[in-house]
Formats: structure tokens, C-alpha cells, sequence
């Protein structure tokens, strides 16, 4: 099957990765009856991601004539006869109004019905929004027919539930097992130590008994008295365990040099934890310490290019989880006051690098709380906008965030204006997971 690039600015691109299928149509009936079938629209609207049944209400509603897509034969009609390259034409004018974003030019965009019924296309590439066209006849159609991308996100989600509670019923079986090696170790050392007394005092008193058994079975019983394949032997690795082994094995002088080296090793370990206490006792107040982080981050951020780097710069900052993730917001917003929910989300991979570690979720809400407890109405009003964006592309997810507003509703700072302005993102969220379990 030959492919054509997705978008006429992309034709002699030779590496681009977006392809669809090379539309291909059939003429059937004559005279009033005349129609023009595309044969591989389902193909095509499969590579552009929506539903054939838009791409054949388009040509209806740009050719004037009637159209119909059936669902369960898969088969595209426009009446009238069409050639290719006219059909073809206008599919080009459907993904530059329907399929690619209007700031990056991606293709890879899903559809959004806002709550004002207005239609935008949501960028998987760049997050830019893009508002359709409402004059343009198809939006009719679209807002009567939407996409089915709601349930395919709750699966995705609950498809991450069952693998994180996977997980912990995985390391729970662990535990369980550390435990039952440690009970087998128990008895069979001293199994072994009650089989080892008794074959002695066998053999010193019944000699005669030995002299008639044939040497190959007193193997054979021997081998089933001491096989202890049950038994899991483990070497101590304690300092005590350790140092005891060094004074039998080297001379004195070797092995007081051994133990110069590893107390030396010990007295640093402690210390890192002794020169993080005096790294928070050199900012004389939180205000320092937030100050000072927000401005090591910045530099980190001039040359860190990648989420990666960031999250490998975090682990080395002086501060407590929360400082830093306080300071890292800030510098990520700083200055921002206008679009602010999209300014958050262009730097969503930064944030979701830094909330990989378990609990981190909820150092950022707080985070969230805390920012916009301090900040502007105009600001404040963007607490629900910039929680759905983290939501929808996977930092945040739901379970987190309702605990959150929950227990932020009964604290002491529940009068916050942050609650009001979020409710209504909380509501949503509750009524689809009520819809997702319903299904």
C-alpha cells in the first residue's frame, strides 16, 4: 500500500514519521444513482485518528452532495461522481482544520469539547490548544457525534491502578518469603547439629551393622541424612562479623591499617547527614533557604537540557522534599502572570521527573496549595486549569488529588480560597470516575 506524508508542507519530507494510506476510490451506479465510494477511508481515518464517519461528513458538507459512512461495513459513500485528486484536495483541507496543530503543525492532536460546546484540538507534542473554526459546517456533526476518548484514558488509568497494586502485593510476597528463609535457616542448623550427633554415636556403637549394609546403599542413606538443600547458608556481613574475619586472616599490622580505612569510611558517612543539619542552619530563615534553592535550581535549569538532568540536580540539593519542590515550582513560574495554566504545562516534563518517587505526588500539591495560597485573584483563578493539565498528562494522578482536597477541606487552612477554585476540577473528576465505574 502506498503511503503519502500526513499534511501537503510535509510531501518531500522523506523522514517524516506521520503517514497515511494513499486515498484510493471506486465510481459505482450511473445516472441519479451515481456514487463514489472511498474504499480505504477507514484506513485513512485510522492513521489520522478520528472517525471515518468526519472525513466523509466534510466531503458531504464541501461538495453539497449527501454522505454516509456505515459503521458496520466499514464502506464511505458521497453521492455523485468525485475523482481523486478532487477528494483528495479536500482531505488536505480537513487535516489542516481537523488533524494538525495550529502551533507546531503536529498531526499527532485529539479532539476536546469544552463545557461551552466550542471544539479545540489538544496537542500530544507541544500542549498548544487549538480553537476550530465553529463557522465551519462539520462542527455540527462533531458536536453531535463526539470522540470516545474518555473511556480510553479511564482504561489507561486503571490499567496504572491494578500494575501499582500489582507491585505491592509483589513486594509484600517478598517480605513473606525473607521470613520464611529465615525460619528454615533456624531449624535446619539445628536439625543438622541433632543428625550430626546421632550418626556418630551410631557409628561407634554398632559396628557390625555397618560391616552387613552394602557400600553403595550407606551412601545412598548418608546423602539422605545430610542433604540439607533446604538450608540456605548466608554469610554474616556485619562490621563485627567483618573485623573478625580481617584479625584472623591478616597479620596484626595489615589488619589494624584495614581498620583505619573502614572506620574512616563509617565517620564519613555519618557526617553527610551532620553537614546537611548545618546547611539549613546557615539560612538564617525558611525565606533564605527558599531564596538560595529557587536560585541554584535556576542555574541548574540554564544547564540541565533534559528532564533527567533536572531530576539528577535535585537529588543534590540541601532542603527537605518539600523545600525543594517549593523552590522548583517557583523557578519553573517565575515572573509568570498572564496564561499561566500554559506555562505549567510547557514544563510539565520537568515536573513530572521530579514526581517519580513515591510520595512525591503529594509534596506537589501541597506545593500547588501553598503557591497559590500566596498568589494573585488573577493567578488563583488558573488552580483548577493548571490541575487538570497535570492530570490529563499523567504528573498528577486522581487518587492523589482527591485525598489531597480532602484533606485540605477539614485543616486549618480551609477557608482557603485554593478549595473554591478548585471544586469545580474535583467535582468533574469525581463524576467520571463514577461514570468509569458505572461502565
Amino acid at each position: 500500500m502506498a503511503l503519502l506524508n500526513i499534511g501537503a508542507d510535509n510531501r518531500d519530507d522523506a523522514f517524516y514519521r506521520y503517514k497515511m494510506p494513499k486515498m484510493i476510490t471506486k465510481i459505482e451506479g450511473r445516472g441519479n444513482g451515481i456514487k463514489t465510494n472511498i474504499v480505504n477511508m477507514v484506513d485513512i481515518a485510522k492513521a489520522l485518528a478520528r472517525p471515518p464517519s468526519y472525513t466523509t461528513k466534510y466531503f458531504g458538507c464541501e461538495l453539497g452532495a449527501q454522505s454516509k459512512f456505515d459503521e458496520k461495513t466499514g464502506t464511505s459513500l458521497v453521492n455523485g461522481s468525485h475523482d481523486t485528486a478532487k477528494l483528495a484536495g479536500l482531505l488536505e483541507n480537513f487535516i489542516k482544520k481537523y488533524v494538525q496543530c495550529y502551533g507546531c503543525g503536529n498531526p499527532e492532536t485529539e479532539v476536546v469539547i469544552t463545557k461551552n460546546q466550542m471544539i479545540q484540538l489538544k496537542c500530544a507534542a507541544c500542549g498548544f490548544l487549538s480553537d476550530v473554526d465553529m463557522r465551519d459546517k462539520l462542527t455540527t456533526f462533531i458536536l453531535k457525534n463526539p470522540p470516545e476518548t474518555k473511556k480510553a484514558s479511564k482504561d489507561k488509568k486503571a490499567l496504572r491502578r491494578a500494575e501499582k497494586e500489582r507491585l505491592k502485593e509483589g513486594e509484600a510476597a517478598d517480605d513473606e518469603l525473607k521470613k520464611l528463609k529465615k525460619e528454615v535457616k533456624k531449624k535446619g542448623s539445628s536439625s543438622k547439629d541433632g543428625a550430626t550427633k546421632a550418626i556418630s554415636s551410631k557409628k561407634k556403637g554398632n559396628n557390625s551393622d555397618e560391616d552387613r549394609i552394602s557400600p553403595a546403599h550407606s551412601q545412598a542413606d548418608e546423602k539422605e541424612e545430610f542433604d540439607d538443600d533446604d538450608v540456605q547458608w548466608q554469610t554474616d556481613t556485619s562490621l563485627e562479623a567483618a573485623k573478625q574475619r580481617i584479625q584472623e586472616q591478616l597479620s596484626a599490622v595489615t589488619a589494624d591499617m584495614v581498620m583505619l580505612s573502614t572506620s574512616e569510611e563509617k565517620k564519613s558517612v555519618k557526617k553527610s547527614p551532620e553537614r546537611e543539619r548545618k546547611g539549613h542552619e546557615n539560612g538564617t530563615n525558611g525565606t533564605n533557604t527558599h531564596e538560595r534553592l529557587v536560585s541554584e535550581i535556576k542555574d541548574g535549569l540554564k544547564k540541565a537540557s533534559s528532564a533527567s538532568q533536572l531530576k539528577a540536580l535535585l537529588t543534590t540539593l540541601t532542603g527537605t522534599p518539600q523545600e525543594v519542590m517549593d523552590a522548583l515550582f517557583a523557578a519553573l513560574v517565575d515572573d509568570v502572570e498572564k496564561g499561566f495554566a500554559k506555562e505549567v504545562l510547557k514544563k510539565k516534563s520537568y515536573l513530572a521527573a521530579a514526581t517519580q518517587e513515591e510520595g512525591s505526588q503529594m509534596v506537589l500539591l501541597h506545593t500547588i496549595e501553598s503557591f497559590f495560597g500566596k498568589a494573585s485573584p488573577e493567578v488563583l483563578k488558573e488552580v483548577a486549569l493548571v490541575l487538570k493539565a497535570l492530570y490529563d498528562n499523567d504528573v498528577l494522578e486522581e487518587e492523589f488529588i482527591l485525598e489531597w482536597y480532602q484533606q485540605g477541606l477539614v485543616g486549618s487552612n480551609r477557608n482557603s480560597l485554593v478549595w473554591k477554585n478548585a471544586k469545580p476540577f474535583i467535582e468533574w473528576l469525581q463524576s467520571a470516575e463514577s461514570e468509569s465505574e458505572e461502565e
